[in-house]
Parts: C-alpha cells; sequence; structure tokens
C-alpha cells in the first residue's frame, strides 16, 4: 500500500482541502504539521519552495490545486468529458483569484495602506466577486461546478475558515448562507467528519 503524507503549517488554508480529499477516500495519511523553524529547514528541499506537497512513497508534488485535481480524479470526484473539467478547473480558478485578493490585503504590513486596499475592496470589488461566487454555487445546486460534488467543493470547504479572516467581513455568512452551508455539507460527510473530529484544531 502507498505511503501518503502531507506537509504543511497548522494551518487550515490551502493544506486542508488535500487533507479532506484524502480523508473522503479513505486514505489514511501522515499529517506533518509544520512549525515554523522547521520551515526554514524544509523550505529549500521544497520543489517551489512552497507548501503544501503531498509525499506519495517519497516522490513530493506541489500546487494546492494540481494535487487537488489528482485526487479528485483517484477517487471520481472529475467531470464526465473536457468540457467538465474545464468547467470545474475554471470555477477553482475564480474561487482562488477570491481568495488572492483578500490575501494579499491581509498580508499587507503597512497599515494605513492596508486600510485603503480594504476599503476599496469592499466598496467597489467583493460586493461583485462575491456575488458572482454566491450565483455559480446557488446554480449548482448547493456546488462549486456541475450541479454535484467535485474536488473544488473540498478546495473550497478546506479554505473557507481562511478565506472568511482573509475578507474581514464578520457578516460573510449571513449575507452569502450558500457559502457556509457548502462547507458545512462537505464536513459532514461521514469520512470526513470523522477526520475533522480527531484532527489538530486550527483556526483558519
Amino acid at each position: 500500500m502507498a505511503k501518503y503524507e502531507v506537509y504543511y503549517f497548522h494551518l487550515k488554508a490551502l493544506g486542508e482541502g488535500i487533507r479532506l480529499l484524502l480523508a473522503y477516500g479513505g486514505q489514511e495519511f501522515e499529517d506533518h504539521r509544520v512549525t515554523t523553524e522547521e520551515w526554514k529547514t524544509l523550505k529549500p528541499t521544497m520543489p517551489f519552495r512552497q507548501m503544501p506537497i503531498l509525499k506519495i512513497d517519497g516522490k513530493v508534488y506541489a500546487q494546492s490545486n494540481a494535487i487537488a485535481r489528482y485526487l479528485g480524479r483517484k477517487y471520481g470526484l472529475v467531470g464526465k468529458d473536457s468540457e467538465e473539467d474545464f468547467e470545474i478547473d475554471q470555477n477553482a480558478d475564480f474561487f482562488t483569484d477570491v481568495h488572492m485578493q483578500a490575501a494579499r490585503v491581509y498580508h499587507e504590513e503597512d497599515e494605513e495602506r492596508k486600510a485603503k486596499l480594504q476599503e476599496d475592496l469592499e466598496k467597489n470589488h467583493y460586493p461583485i466577486i462575491l456575488k458572482k461566487l454566491d450565483d455559480i454555487i446557488t446554480k449548482n445546486n448547493g456546488h462549486m461546478a456541475l450541479g454535484r460534488l467535485t474536488w473544488v467543493d473540498f478546495v473550497f470547504a478546506g479554505l473557507y475558515d481562511c478565506l472568511k479572516c482573509h475578507l474581514a467581513i464578520p457578516d460573510l455568512d449571513a449575507k452569502y448562507p450558500s457559502f457556509k452551508k457548502l462547507h458545512d455539507m462537505i464536513v459532514s460527510i461521514p469520512k470526513v467528519k470523522a477526520y475533522c473530529d480527531k484532527a489538530p484544531k486550527a483556526e483558519w
């Protein structure tokens, strides 16, 4: 039996979707929660000097969406043809864009600039892109694509707490209930719930 290992920080963020997918697939894996000190040593050994990574029998694979896509194929969470896969990839990339906009502001160190960027996003961008994300989920019966369960639903659920933190919109769940409903649906899948109940607790 192949040995699976996930390396990521003690966060959900970009690593959690991978963990959730492995749990869904019933795959046992070693969950390496890397500390800041450990990362200093590990970073130069990573393919792109980033995490998460997935190791399969010692071979290292990187890029969170590429890993999720691979696991999606493995567990039957992909489209029936290339066009359906195209839709999944499109919506996954859009979700990544939404998160990256929020993350850039969250990590801005100049507090004055950060406040201005946040104000601009809340006024001019978030109402548009979050409404579009809500429309996608609503149109797809509570899923991110194809009207059914696919790997990008796990990416969404794994990243959702982090997204909420980065967006800094306190009433996000109330404004867009489809987001929380999708998250809660994924983490309620029995094998996924079993993982979540046992996993080390991380805020986001």
